[in-house]
């Protein structure tokens, strides 16, 4: 008898993990309504089911379902992007959810290990402060009262689904729970710190961009669902806690990958990387860099810019923060996103061979007189900062008009949802190869000034600098 119900069990748990979790890896979060519009709900907890789908992207997947990083990142880059119905899974490999490597079967028990562990993590901060496990509402925003209605339901719906688990995934969640209580136990909150979080928290995720087709109807329950993985990142990640803009990065990955322990994970691993930017000093170093590099390719705008006390660039942080999100039209600025993140054009990637070859060129020309060093390629010139400078110098007679901050400012806001894609990449492309040659031309004239003749020197030069196409 408890083998038969634990089969009947496993059977019902089934056809609700195909409802409430299993969505269509290749279908954005929704059902067709009466009218053709796609009717918007909650996102799910996770998706198990991505972990068995397969990218169609041309070389990127092997036949045991392993992805070849550098073929997804050329691809990306080549490509300007993936196509949306293959985004949410490329997501998952692209921001470190799942490691390239992965077969299936490895991604499966991964996938539920995380589960747990968002869950244990996500419970930890709601019984050290209870009082913040609801949003506190004042009643006149409709659409906040509507979204917690919306995500009380799926909440219900998520503790129907776990009593139809099977004696094996029970006896399986029980373990992976009891060792992510013991990773846990020693992490602890300070009270007011996230107090102050979840405060913060609270103003900005009502003004996450709600016109996104992803917030209507029943889709404004996840703005619930990026407040808990907000808090949840926030409660664990003390050394960062939570900045203002953080709200509209994760919507982006939320938007994506439709999954709330798959986004919280993925949001995570980008954040290993670039949370810095979100602090005073990271931010403050970018803008430097973007300064510099303004200098490099335009002297005199940067000149003007210096002469009004402009030097900062004040008015780029939001597009450096939020990798240009509000400048591009909604889906290009989710292709920009991909191509920034895809590191393709990176100079830091091609600092091994450069270093390779500069120390065969010291040994070759050990004999001659040591020489100053001589300016090279900026590495920390990423290629968001090229793009960032293509808009600059596309709109160069404007900002000579700006006169103070205001009206940069005012230039800055004017530029919202008006940029071409296409146009944009291009031109930070031409900056970005210039640039890249004048540094080899510079660094090739006072190294190897006496070999003249020997062109190949030149050329393999600028090839370790940049990504000839």
């Amino acid at each position: 008898m408890r083998n038969f119900s634990s089969r009947v069990r496993g059977v019902v748990a089934k056809t609700h993990m195909a409802d409430l979790d299993n969505r269509n890896p290749r279908r954005a979060a929704g059902e067709e309504t009466s009218s053709g519009r796609r009717q918007r709900r909650v996102a799910a907890v996770s998706a198990p089911a991505l972990c068995a789908a397969r990218l169609t992207l041309p070389g990127v997947m092997d036949a045991e379902g392993r992805v070849d990083e550098s073929r997804l990142r050329m691809h990306i880059f080549k490509n300007g992007g993936v196509p949306p119905s293959e985004r949410g899974l490329a997501w998952r490999f692209l921001f470190g959810m799942y490691p390239c490597s992965s077969t299936p079967s490895e991604r499966s028990l991964l996938q539920e290990q995380m589960v747990v562990r968002y869950r244990v993590m996500k419970r930890k901060w709601q019984q050290f402060l209870p009082s913040a496990v609801r949003m506190h509402l004042n009643g006149t925003d409709a659409e906040l009262v509507a979204a917690v209605r919306y995500f009380d339901q799926r909440q219900v719906q998520v503790q129907q689904q776990t009593r139809y688990h099977c004696e094996e995934v029970w006896d399986r969640q029980a373990f992976l729970k009891l060792q992510a209580q013991i990773l846990f136990e020693r992490v602890t909150f300070d009270h007011e710190e996230l107090q102050e979080a979840i405060r913060i928290i609270d103003k900005d995720v009502p003004r996450t961009n709600r016109d996104l087709s992803y917030y209507q109807d029943e889709g404004l329950g996840n703005l619930l669902v990026l407040r808990d993985i907000l808090i949840t990142y926030a409660a664990f990640h003390p050394e960062v806690t939570y900045a203002q803009g953080m709200n509209d990065l994760c919507s982006r990955f939320l938007e994506v990958l439709d999954s709330e322990v798959d986004t919280f994970w993925s949001f995570s691993c980008y954040m290993e990387k670039f949370s810095r930017d979100f602090r005073a000093d990271g931010l403050h170093r970018k803008i430097e860099l973007e300064a510099a590099l303004l200098k490099e390719l335009d002297p005199l705008l940067y000149t003007h810019l210096v002469k009004d006390s402009m030097e900062s660039l004040a008015f780029c942080h939001r597009w450096l923060l939020l990798g240009f999100q509000r400048e591009f039209e909604h889906s290009d600025a989710l292709r920009l996103f991909e191509i920034l993140s895809c590191d393709h054009l990176a100079l830091i990637s091609q600092q091994v061979d450069r270093a390779r070859y500069q120390e065969r060129l010291t040994r070759k020309y050990s004999s001659e007189d040591s020489e100053s060093e001589l300016q090279a390629v900026n590495t920390d010139f990423t290629f968001e900062l090229f793009i960032c400078a293509a808009i600059l110098l596309e709109n160069r007679e404007a900002l000579m008009r700006c006169r103070d901050d205001v009206q940069l400012i005012q230039f800055a806001s004017s530029l919202q949802g008006t940029l071409d894609l296409n146009s944009t990449l291009k031109n930070a492309e031409y900056h970005f190869y210039n640039y890249c040659k004048r540094c080899a031309w510079d660094y090739m004239n006072g190294r190897c000034r006496v070999y003249r003749s020997k062109n190949e020197d030149f050329f393999y030069q600028l090839r370790s600098l940049f990504v000839l196409k």
